[in-house]
């Protein structure tokens, strides 16, 4: 089978190089030629041998999937999903990585919507194998179970997200713990370093084996009902961002990206981090797959 990565950003290469692996003759377009470099470099280091091409058409010709990753615009969003349908056969699914617009919005720029869904990967893809398999609301149920065993053939964990609500799931229940994280931080409860030492060697570890759903079992629902009785009403629930994020925003401190964020980086400690992080994750991941 073929496939095309459109977009070649944080999450593209990393995509590509894992249905790459997973057995699909990959072609790689961005509109950016640095991109194309940069990407390019990238496999090298991952080891996996996949094409690249500068020119939209060719990238795109005879491919039965492709995965755009562009910047999260959703006009970007759709004038690249208009241009793909004009370059693919009938049969080539056509899917966003996007990280929460509703996929019935992309479908609107195009004409056949029944082949268009949503895949969206957690970074970094070529090391978490799970996948958001997302219908919008003109998917044909036949399109997500052939995007289902595509992802199923490539060795990852296709999760189908029942219902196109916006974030889908995982990002759902990443900003709902991201939102109470910030919160203690902010209001003096705890320091971050602490906050994530918490998480990591807490619910991290634990939930790492035992999914919420099933943790509510372990724990005993009578347990839930009481806790949750008095502690949901203390929760944050803001539906602004927070002060603490705006004010390190407005001071362009953005993360690793910019070398200060909540923490401090420099860009020796940046790639060590990222390479630390990796072989964590690897090991983690073979040891819940043993």
């Amino acid at each position: 089978m073929k496939g095309a990565m459109i977009g070649l950003g944080t999450m593209g290469p990393g995509i590509a190089a894992t249905l790459a692996r997973g057995g699909l003759q990959m072609t790689c377009y961005d509109v950016k030629a640095e991109q194309l470099r940069k990407a390019e470099a990238e496999m090298r280091a991952l080891n996996v041998k996949v094409a690249f091409e500068p020119d939209l058409a060719r990238a795109v010709a005879g491919a039965d999937l492709v995965v755009e990753a562009v910047p999260e615009r959703l006009e970007l969003k759709q004038l690249v999903f208009g241009n793909v349908e004009k370059l693919v056969p009938a049969k080539t699914i056509i899917a966003s990585n996007t990280s929460g617009f509703p996929i019935t919005r992309l479908q609107e720029a195009v004409s056949k919507k029944e082949r268009v869904l949503g895949l969206h990967w957690s970074n970094p893809p070529h090391i978490i194998p799970m996948v958001e398999v997302i219908a919008g609301a003109h998917t044909a149920p036949a399109v997500v179970q052939k995007a289902k065993a595509l992802l199923a053939d490539c060795g990852l964990i296709p999760v189908v997200v029942e219902k196109d609500v916006p974030g889908f799931v995982h990002n759902r229940l990443l900003y709902a713990i991201l939102r109470e994280a910030v919160s203690l931080v902010e209001k003096g409860v705890i320091s971050a370093e602490e906050l994530d030492k918490c998480f990591k060697w807490g619910l991290g570890l634990k939930l790492a084996v035992i999914g919420p759903m099933e943790l509510l079992d372990v724990a005993g629902l009578d347990i839930y009902e009481a806790v949750a009785g008095y502690l949901n009403a203390d929760l944050e629930n803001s539906a602004d961002v927070p002060a603490y994020i705006k004010k390190l925003t407005r001071q362009k401190h953005l993360g690793m990206k910019t070398g200060k964020g909540i923490f401090e980086y420099t860009p020796e400690g940046v790639q060590q981090l990222r390479t630390a992080r990796g072989a964590k994750l690897l090991a983690v991941r073979k040891a819940m797959q043993s």
